[in-house]
């Protein structure tokens, strides 16, 4: 009994001075190199304000850009086995099928071979002509669906890191949703802007061909009933229809885009348009850094830098093609159109913003465009659904009502338990200090956020916590009213309490777990506190009270502990 007490004691004593440790710098200050300064509870957004959002992933279109990119490496791919594939497009308003063309009809069966050994995720779903169809596999195409989702969550993640805000939460909401909450954030309005940039960088070539561009788009707009701007019309959307309603007018593998003209604030107020062709190669993927720097004439602009497969790109692109115009375009808008006087090795180029507006406007948005181009492109358009903001003032006040609503609840179990169990609620309520220690240094380690719900958790872990004492504390009268003497009454009490206790805090922690995993943001805070309390509450009932009681029988010699 001696040498297994004191390991037992050893455990509580070890396991104190860890919580202590760990829950530390929340309340000591320390240096940013300090191996403790990450180890700190973080505070939800309903705590210390911020931004609520909501926003829903374009997961159709990604498809189709995805399944297109597919479809064109499938066709040069075919072209080096020798094989007379020439053209592949999308079915119109399928997401995932597509049709080959190809000029050789003997080649039916060598070019069937090749898309069944080479591209097991399309299937070969008619064969008409020299055309074959194909569509993606259900499962490559759910696949693609959550790695889209993926892609835009760690992408936004990364931009919030570049933004500055601390502790953000971003997680996916069903199957085609991002939740984001962002504590602590003072500039919601350039956060949403940065969020949302898509931040997708190509380089253009200016296609040479004679096209009245002014007049296709007037008429496309005449015939269409619609202009950029008119009844909310957004620019990606007009992009999107105009170049739909144009494709049969345009040469092939081109589509038209807009740069502002010089000393206009948006497109709307002027606009130049490009024809643009679509098959360069060479985008936002292969760059490695983008950076701020200043013009000839101390004007803000991005400077770009290749990694040095890009930059390989990039020379070939700029050496084969001197003389013509290579467009530089971030989110279907061209910033700059420069002829190509000749080869551009060293892998640099840059965008620059245009006039027309003051220094600190043009500085916002290359600050802006340099961000999101280091944290990386996003896979897919996104759309807010919903945003909320909550005032640091308004969590204040909350989590001061959590937190005195606690405060009252322990007191009044504190009072009960003295009062009704004397000794052994004494040693009870220590249990609880004891647990709700523990419970911080649980939601620490595992890099939870303290939201409000959250605190409700801790207080009903209290009770909870409680109520395994006072199943102990019966079971150790009911022995003590048989007849047992004092030691055997509390060896049987823990020992007969034992599997009522594991079994309700069992079923418990399995409801708290489809909490955390079906629920989200407030619900799932909920859920995980109440389980580490749960977990946290058997330790201090089963083994920390357990332990000093026998330390007082057996160490101390103490013959009876009033109950």
């Amino acid at each position: 009994m001696s040498s297994g007490l004191n390991a037992r004691i050893a455990t509580i004593v070890l396991v104190f001075l860890v919580c202590l440790l760990i829950i530390s710098p929340n309340f000591i200050s320390f240096s940013k190199d300090h191996f403790l300064s990450k180890s700190k509870l973080r505070y939800g957004l309903d705590i210390q304000g911020g931004i609520h959002l909501v926003m829903g992933v374009d997961v159709n279109e990604a498809l189709r850009q995805n399944l297109l990119r597919t479809g064109e490496g499938l066709v040069r791919h075919a072209k080096t086995e020798a094989l007379s594939a020439t053209d592949i497009k999308l079915k119109t308003g399928s997401t995932n099928e597509m049709v080959l063309t190809y000029t050789k009809a003997e080649e039916k069966g060598a070019i069937t071979d090749f898309i069944t050994k080479y591209y097991s995720n399309l299937f070969i779903t008619d064969s008409e002509g020299q055309t074959i169809s194909l569509q993606s596999s259900d499962v490559y195409t759910e696949q693609t669906k959550k790695e889209v989702v993926d892609q835009a969550i760690e992408t936004i993640r990364n931009r919030i890191d570049e933004f500055g805000v601390s502790e953000p939460s971003i997680t996916a909401q069903g199957s085609d949703r991002i939740l984001m909450q962002l504590p602590g954030i003072d500039d919601a309005a350039r956060a949403k802007e940065l969020i949302n940039k898509t931040a997708r960088l190509e380089f253009m070539l200016v296609d040479n061909t004679e096209v009245n561009l002014p007049a296709l788009i007037q008429d496309a707009e005449k015939a269409g009933n619609y202009k950029l701007g008119q009844n909310g019309l957004k620019y990606s959307e007009y992009i999107r229809r105009l170049n739909a309603d144009l494709a049969s007018k345009l040469p092939p593998k081109t589509h038209i885009l807009f740069g502002k003209q010089e000393n206009v604030e948006s497109l709307e107020m002027g606009r130049i348009p490009y024809l643009l062709r679509s098959d360069t190669g060479l985008g936002g993927d292969s760059l490695r850094n983008a950076r701020i720097s200043t013009g000839e004439f101390n004007e803000p602009e991005v400077n770009l830098t290749f990694n040095p497969e890009g930059a390989q790109k990039f020379a070939d692109l700029t050496g084969n093609n001197i003389g013509r115009q290579l467009a530089i375009v971030l989110d279907d808008m061209v910033y700059s159109a420069p002829s190509l006087q000749g080869r551009i090795p060293d892998g640099n180029a840059r965008i620059t913003l245009g006039g027309g507006r003051d220094y600190n406007q043009m500085f916002e948005e290359a600050k802006t465009i340099s961000m999101a181009l280091r944290a990386g492109a996003l896979p897919a358009r996104l759309e807010q659904l919903e945003e909320r903001t909550v005032g640091p003032s308004l969590g204040a006040d909350s989590i001061s009502a959590g937190l005195k609503a606690s405060y009252i609840g322990a007191a009044l179990i504190f009072i009960f338990m003295i009062f009704y169990y004397r000794t052994f609620g004494l040693l009870a309520c220590f249990g609880l200090c004891v647990n709700i220690l523990m419970l911080l240094t649980g939601l620490t380690m595992i890099d939870a956020t303290l939201t409000l719900p959250g605190i409700a958790g801790i207080a009903l872990t209290l009770g909870i916590a409680v109520d395994a004492n006072v199943i102990i504390n019966e079971r150790i009268k009911e022995e003590l009213a048989r007849g047992a003497n004092f030691q055997a009454a509390v060896r049987e009490g823990y020992e007969k309490a034992f599997s009522a206790i594991m079994d309700s805090n069992i079923t418990t922690i399995a409801t708290c777990l489809v909490l955390i995993y079906f629920g989200s943001g407030p619900v799932r805070g909920f859920g995980v506190t109440l389980t580490v309390g749960l977990i946290t509450s058997m330790f201090t009932a089963i083994f920390f009270t357990r332990t000093i009681v026998d330390t007082l029988l057996y160490k101390f010699k103490v013959n009876k502990i009033s109950i």
